[in-house]
C-alpha cells in the first residue's frame, strides 16, 4: 500500500478518472422557462384593481411610463387608495406619507359614473388642498374592455 492508501484509488491501468466539469443547464432553463409563463399569465391579473363603471370620454389615452397613484370612488361612495379601502379623513395623510410629501406626484381619481359628481370634487378638493398639483380624472374610452366584476 504505500504512501496511505493512493494505490487503492487507482483504477487498472494506474490512471484515474477525471471529474466531471461540465455543468447541465438543461433542467435550469426549463424551469426558468415554465417560471416565466406563470409570470406573464399571472401578471396581468394582478393590475385589476377596485371595479369602478367609469363614465365614457373621446379623449386619447394616456402614456405613463411611472404608475400613478390611483384613488376609486365605488357607486357607494367608498372611497380606495389603490386597492385599500380608505376613510376621507385619512386620505391625505396616507397620501403624504406614501408620496414622501412630493406634491408634484400624478395623483389618478377614478369614479363610478353612478357616483354622485360632488363626492367625487370632495375627494379632489382634499387631495388638491393638501398640496397635490396633479390630480386628474379618469375616464373609459369607448373601446376599453372592463374588468371582470368579482
Amino acid at each position: 500500500m504505500g504512501m496511505g492508501g493512493l494505490s487503492s484509488r487507482k483504477s487498472k491501468g494506474g490512471h484515474r478518472k477525471p471529474s466531471m466539469s461540465e455543468i447541465n443547464v438543461t433542467p435550469m432553463v426549463d424551469v426558468m422557462l415554465v417560471l416565466l409563463i406563470i409570470f406573464m399569465v399571472a401578471a396581468p391579473l394582478l393590475t385589476v384593481g377596485v371595479p369602478v363603471e367609469l363614465p365614457k370620454t373621446e379623449a386619447a389615452p394616456l402614456t405613463e411610463k411611472t404608475e400613478p397613484l390611483a384613488i376609486s370612488i365605488k357607486a357607494d361612495g367608498q372611497i380606495f387608495l389603490q386597492n385599500t379601502a380608505i376613510e376621507l379623513d385619512e386620505l391625505v395623510a396616507r397620501l403624504q406619507a406614501i408620496t414622501e410629501n412630493k406634491p408634484d406626484t400624478r395623483i389618478y381619481v377614478r369614479g363610478d359614473h353612478a357616483i354622485d359628481y360632488g363626492r367625487v370634487m370632495q375627494v379632489m378638493g382634499r387631495i388638491t388642498s393638501a398640496g397635490f398639483t396633479k390630480v386628474a380624472l379618469i375616464t373609459e374610452t369607448p373601446g376599453t374592455v372592463k374588468p371582470d366584476k368579482k
